[in-house]
């Protein structure tokens, strides 16, 4: 049976409630003996000047989420990890709120430790998701992704 693609969009910024909730809900989770988790928060940087406000982040919504069940299937077949989960803010996000939240659950350290920064740089590299960064004065620009 093939495993349904989940939405990891979430709208707006990834609240510290969503997170706390996340967590707490792997506590039933006996064999789990080590969880690693990667924030990414929007940026107040200084660009020609001016002050980043917000990122406005786009995706190709279907593209993406088939690229993140990919890179789940990659990294369950790698490592033997318990739970991956993987959520990106889509619309405004403003500086300083946290915009991706990614969650790698097994029964040892370094096997989260290893299949995270795995996860983290394939979203990266590879899933369709766009930052516009919106300056103070309402300007802005593309983000480049690093």
């Amino acid at each position: 049976m093939k495993k349904s693609i989940k939405n990891i969009f979430v709208e707006g910024a990834i609240t510290p409630e969503k997170i706390a909730k996340s967590i707490a809900a792997h506590q039933s989770k006996t064999g789990i003996g080590a969880h690693d988790i990667f924030l990414g928060q929007v940026r107040a940087d200084e660009i020609d000047g001016k002050m980043v406000q917000a990122i406005e982040f786009s995706a190709q919504k279907e593209m993406a989420n088939q690229i993140c069940h990919d890179i789940k299937s990659e990294i369950f077949d790698k490592y033997p990890i318990y739970c991956m989960h993987i959520y990106h803010s889509i619309g405004w996000v403003k500086a300083g709120e946290i915009c991706i939240f990614a969650f790698v659950s097994a029964a040892h350290r370094t096997t989260v430790f290893n299949a995270l920064q795995e996860v983290v740089n394939k979203i990266k590299a590879k899933v369709p998701i766009f930052g516009k960064e919106i300056f103070e004065d309402k300007s802005h620009q593309w983000k480049e992704n690093k």
